[in-house]
């Protein structure tokens, strides 16, 4: 008798691990039963607003904080528990913040290679491999009030990865540059960091950030981690109102469940598993309103996908360069809705219009 080969998955080990950390401030749980893992190349996004417990986690993982409770593990061995604790300077993890914090009377190569250890010739081959790598080489003997800030952002870049850190943790460290530089340095930071397969925490409140940055984003609110994943999956699977008002302006519907069905002008939707009588939020974001011509008072047919059209009226429209925000009031209720169109459209104040909205990307949550 044939049997199929055994098949034996290989446990890879995290190169970064916490585990459930804890730390109070003034009786308040500021991180609150944190765990997430990254893996060597990986870049993980702590996103969340101002006071979310982000940085407090970043500065407990580099050991400038401790915590209450949790352990924190790298390549599978604990490094900080509440007994036990490896110092700051042998944790082999790099750090940037948005202070790059240059030593304003060493050199750029003296900046990079401050806290290398070995020889003078192997460091000086180090700092100029990494000035070469962020196109800086020719600096190498300037000071840094002789650079621009983004040339500053990449010597200090450069400086924490000199000597090969294990894990990178990053609080903020593009937002001191402007726009016109910061996704430029963003994606040769990334790739850089890549390349040295550099297990990666960035924290940000910036979702475009996140989004455009991240293998997995860890979402945090009130010191928890609210949900986490690859942020297409976080983007489009929200666990809650908050989630998707996070990454973009959003539209509400209010409703109540009759039936496990969530009567609407724009018709019923689904809301499996909720009993009657609870009162819902059907979310949606403006780019899945879509818009329709009045045809003699009347809109288009309902369909599957987008639902029954609903009559609302102009308030207002403006171009945003790349896409047209147009405010509508709807006449069912009085309430306003947004929808973004791309490109120019700019219908006049008071014109009625029909709308109908994408049931697919439409999320129910109980009020």
């Amino acid at each position: 008798m044939n049997t199929a080969p055994e098949v034996h998955l290989m446990q890879v080990t995290p190169r970064l691990e916490i585990r459930n950390l804890v730390r109070h401030f003034s009786g308040r749980a500021v991180v609150d039963d944190v765990s997430l893992s990254i893996q060597a190349g990986q870049v993980t996004c702590l996103l969340g607003p101002s006071g979310c417990g982000k940085s407090t986690t970043l500065r407990i993982i580099a050991g400038v904080e401790m915590q209450d409770s949790g352990e924190i593990y790298v390549d599978g061995t604990l490094i900080c528990d509440t007994h036990f604790r490896v110092p700051p300077e042998r944790r082999e993890i790099g750090l940037m913040f948005q202070d790059f914090a240059l030593f304003p009377h060493l050199s750029v190569g003296d900046n990079v290679a401050f806290g290398l250890k070995g020889s003078k010739e192997a460091k000086r081959a180090r700092v100029e491999e990494l000035l070469a790598r962020v196109d800086l080489l020719r600096f190498i003997d300037g000071f840094p009030h002789q650079l621009s800030g983004g040339e500053q952002q990449r010597v200090a870049l450069a400086r924490s990865l000199a000597p090969k850190p294990r894990i990178m943790l990053m609080d903020e460290p593009f937002s001191g540059l402007d726009n016109r530089l910061r996704d430029g340095i963003r994606d040769e930071t990334l790739s850089l960091l890549k390349e040295e397969d550099t297990a990666v925490l960035l924290v940000t409140h910036e979702p475009e950030e996140a989004m455009r940055m991240a293998d997995e984003i860890a979402l945090m609110r009130g010191g928890k981690i609210v949900q986490q994943g690859a942020p297409y999956n976080v983007y489009t699977r929200p666990v809650d109102h908050a989630a998707v008002a996070f990454f973009s302006d959003t539209n509400v519907l209010k409703a109540r469940v009759q039936g496990a069905l969530a009567e609407t002008p724009f018709g019923d939707f689904l809301a499996p598993g909720l009993p009657d009588g609870t009162d819902v939020d059907i979310v949606f974001r403006p780019q899945h309103l879509k818009i329709d011509f009045d045809r003699g008072g009347a809109g288009p047919l309902p369909t599957p996908s987008d639902g029954v059209a609903a009559r609302a009226t102009v308030q207002r429209a403006r171009f945003l360069g790349h896409e047209s925000l147009v405010e509508f009031r709807m006449d069912h209720d009085g309430s306003v809705l947004k929808a973004t169109v791309p490109n120019v459209f700019l219908p006049a104040a008071g014109r009625v219009m029909w709308l109908t909205v994408k049931r697919n990307r439409c999320f129910v949550f109980p009020r």
